[in-house]
């Protein structure tokens, strides 16, 4: 299968955050599951559409980082708790590094992440941007 089939195939899971809900306990996840860890069997899935805001769990500044990555450092990559209750983790953008807080708001965005040559395909993915 080419890397276009597959991209187009992908597009609903790539320009939105749907993970899956579980209609017999409640619980929902990111990324998608087949079964639900608690019910197992027993457990309905469904997919399920975030709203993209949520809250920073957890951050990490890195400021020294692999060649790939120099042009963008210093950045922040977090552990997002979604406000449906499913945590994630994401690059932040858009945000002073040395103003980050646990608890602070954020939103979902997406961004380039590369492209593949001048006529190539480029390729977007989801980041989270703070709101403050």
């Amino acid at each position: 299968m080419s890397d276009t089939i597959k991209s187009w195939r992908h597009i609903q899971q790539r320009y939105n955050l749907i993970g899956s809900k579980c209609t017999t306990c409640g619980d929902v996840f990111f990324p998608s599951r087949v079964i639900c860890p608690n019910c197992r069997r027993k457990g309905n899935i469904e997919p399920f559409q975030f709203s993209g805001k949520g809250k920073i769990h957890s951050f990490s500044v890195i400021r020294s980082p692999s060649d790939d990555f120099k042009k963008v450092a210093p950045y922040a990559v977090a552990i997002i708790e979604l406000e449906e209750g499913a945590k994630l983790t994401s690059q932040l953008v858009d945000c002073d590094v040395d103003d980050l807080e646990i608890g602070d708001p954020v939103e979902l965005v997406f961004r380039k992440i590369r492209e593949d040559g001048e006529d190539g395909v480029i390729s977007y993915g989801y980041k989270f941007k703070v709101i403050k």
